[in-house]
């Protein structure tokens, strides 16, 4: 009955903290102040004060530094991810594309109207760069115009779905690099998406991002997935 009642507590102390943080009372980069303090500014005891930091660190809110003490992060998206496993099954890419194209569609809008010329100077000299092929220039393009959306958090969960569909990613490219025609069409869906973000016209960027995904997903099943 004692350990059930000092999680309670300590539940308690780390919704106490969250509030306060998105009250603005602890600010992100600040020092929490020490477990002594806490405990007198909570009213509890220091089990509870050292289990709710302890919590608080494993959910990504504070940063534990060894002689120096506890400080408030920034908000880590992909820390939601992290305990998942994805394995690259025909229902689980299907799945991350389901997600890709409501997230990349609104991206690519995103970019079109919050592109910058350096952003867009970027994305041309990657794609003109015909020596750097295959996944790691397909998930440099993405993740250029993520940025480009200007939305943080978006660029965190297209990473973290890129990271997830990696090795099923890089097969595809293996396979298709036997098809001159597949690998041009892809090249040039990206060049389309980027022209349309150039142009800062949104609908047009989102269109043309939901060919490119459609496209790739129907490849990559036919071409890893379905032989695996």
């Amino acid at each position: 009955m004692e350990k059930i009642r000092n999680k309670k507590v300590s539940d308690r102390v780390v919704e106490q903290i969250e509030l306060m943080i998105e009250s603005g009372e602890f600010t992100i980069g600040e020092k929490l102040p020490s477990v002594r303090e806490l405990c007198e500014l909570f009213g509890v005891g220091r089990s509870a004060v050292r289990d709710a930091i302890t919590t608080l660190k494993g959910k990504g809110t504070v940063e534990v530094k060894h002689g120096e003490g506890t400080y408030i992060c920034g908000f880590d998206s992909s820390s939601l991810f992290k305990s998942q496993v994805l394995l690259p099954s025909i229902k689980d890419v299907h799945e991350l594309f389901q997600v890709r194209k409501i997230l990349e569609t609104g991206m690519a809008e995103m970019a079109s109207i919050n592109r910058s010329e350096e952003m867009i100077s970027e994305m041309e000299v990657l794609l003109s760069n015909q020596t750097d092929t295959g996944w790691g220039s397909d998930y440099s393009f993405h993740m250029l115009i993520a940025k480009a959306s200007g939305n943080e958090i978006l660029l965190q969960l297209v990473e973290f779905i890129s990271s997830a569909m990696k090795k099923v990613m890089i097969e595809f490219y293996k396979q298709i690099e036997e098809d001159i025609s597949l690998v041009r069409k892809i090249d040039q869906q990206h060049v389309t998406i980027l022209q349309a973000i150039k142009e800062q016209n949104p609908k047009l960027a989102g269109q043309e991002m939901m060919l490119h995904l459609t496209t790739v997903e129907t490849l990559l099943k036919s071409s890893v997935l379905e032989k695996a």
